[in-house]
């Protein structure tokens, strides 16, 4: 859930004195949810787990933040980190006088991980790099009555220029799919009303498996499979492999949700070379069309890093008018961090203050195409998955704000009435 005294996009769980605080990607969350069921397993109690991301050195400096203000708040509390930045960079959190242990990736799920007498030792650390299946996937750990989700792949076998997580992750790995049928099917018959696939490059699972399937052929097994699952979607996907089954299962299948989050990053064919990217901004926007043109209410989301290193003013208006140019619904914004041991922390940096402006800029262009995908929904009527009381989330990810009574994980029709700060308000029907 979310925590006023966390960062933006940071939560927590507590659970009689146990408590996870996580960083970063819906990967983290799910896994998030994994490490506080194996605690519990474990018997640890009056403690607090660290969950922390590594894709920017903002990231890794609200961890250490959170970090210290816990040990202030509870002295006598076991403070244990793990995630991508404590597997990148143990050393770092072991030397803080707040941190009792610090766990890896790879270890952080691990039968007896948070037994006492584990927890002696203070930093373990496996090699990432060596794994070759992904790690307590099918755990069925469930966040909230709505919605629930799969961990299907884990590691990425690219090197963007920009990015260290591989190097917090390790190669790309997926779960069989039967094994993720049989979780989702799981999942479903408690009565989740979504189920969302998520994983660092999910658009590269079966890639490693016999015959490499594809993520289009995974989905088409589970809305067979499990029909009664409500809802089925995909967390934030790369462009460059969306395949033809997944094209043909958002043109049939109403169950998966119509909405995409892209792992776009640039706009400009110049800065995606030098970061790297296997897509140009025409193969982007080629996409969009695709994908419009078989589902037209999908909504988009996108990733987008102003000022990275070389970027002019000109490549920056390229990355910015693809915002209006792929009708973009949602913007994730992010300044430019060089992240140490990456190619592009080499590269010939802008001004701090450049960034800042530029990923401003961004933001604004974002909260504008935000406004108009939410305007055009005024007078609409929305079958919208109850999250929490007063707040619901439409299939294209559009969140609504309703007045009225209407339990948490249910599914009901909204009137939308207008828009204000970043949700549609309704009421129901």
């Amino acid at each position: 859930m979310e925590d006023e005294s966390l960062p933006p996009g940071a939560g927590r769980a507590v659970e009689d004195g146990l408590e996870v605080v996580t960083f970063g990607c819906r990967l983290n969350a799910y896994e998030s949810d994994q490490a506080l069921a194996r605690a519990r397993a474990d018997g640890l109690t009056d403690a607090v787990i660290f969950n922390t991301c590594a894709v920017t050195n903002e990231a890794v400096r609200q961890a250490r933040q959170a970090i210290r203000r816990a040990r202030r708040a509870r002295p006598d509390a076991r403070l244990i980190v793990t995630g991508c930045a404590a597997q990148i960079d143990p050393d770092a959190f072991a030397r803080m006088v707040e941190v009792d242990a610090v766990i890896g990736n790879g270890l952080k799920s691990a039968p007896g991980a948070y037994r006492v007498e584990a927890l002696e030792q203070r930093v373990r650390i496996n090699d990432v790099q060596s794994l070759t299946e992904t790690a307590a996937h099918m755990t069925d750990a469930v966040s909230a009555r709505a919605r629930a989700y799969v961990e299907v792949q884990n590691g990425c076998d690219h090197r963007c220029t920009f990015c260290i997580i591989p190097f917090g992750r390790g190669a790309s790995r997926s779960a069989p799919a039967g094994e993720v049928v049989d979780s989702v099917r799981r999942l479903a018959a408690q009565g989740l009303g979504e189920v969302v696939l998520t994983g660092v490059d999910i658009t590269a699972w079966g890639q490693d498996l016999p015959g490499q399937p594809t993520l289009g052929q995974l989905v088409a097994r589970i809305l067979k499979l499990a029909p009664e699952l409500p809802r089925l979607r995909l967390s934030s996907i790369d462009a460059a492999e969306i395949d033809p089954d997944l094209l043909q299962c958002l043109a049939r299948e109403a169950r998966l949700a119509p909405h995409l989050h892209l792992s776009l990053q640039a706009g400009d064919d110049m800065i995606l070379k030098r970061m790297k990217r296997r897509h140009s901004r025409a193969d982007a926007l080629a996409l969009v069309a695709s994908v419009r043109a078989v589902r037209p209410e999908t909504a988009f989301g996108a990733d987008l890093i102003a000022g990275f290193p070389t970027e002019t003013e000109e490549m920056f208006q390229n990355t910015l008018s693809l915002v209006e140019a792929a009708g973009l619904a949602y913007v994730h914004a992010f300044p430019f961090s060089p992240r140490p041991g990456t190619p592009a922390a080499r590269m010939p940096q802008l001004d701090r203050r450049l960034i800042r402006d530029r990923a401003e800029r961004l933001r604004a262009a974002g909260v504008a195409a935000l406004k108009r995908h939410l305007d055009a929904k005024i007078g609409s009527t929305i079958d919208a998955l109850v999250e929490r009381d007063g707040v619901a989330r439409a299939p294209d990810f559009t969140e609504i704000a309703f007045t009225g009574e209407c339990p948490a994980g249910a599914s009901a029709r909204f009137r939308i009435t207008g828009s204000d700060a970043g949700r549609c308000l309704a009421i129901p029907v």
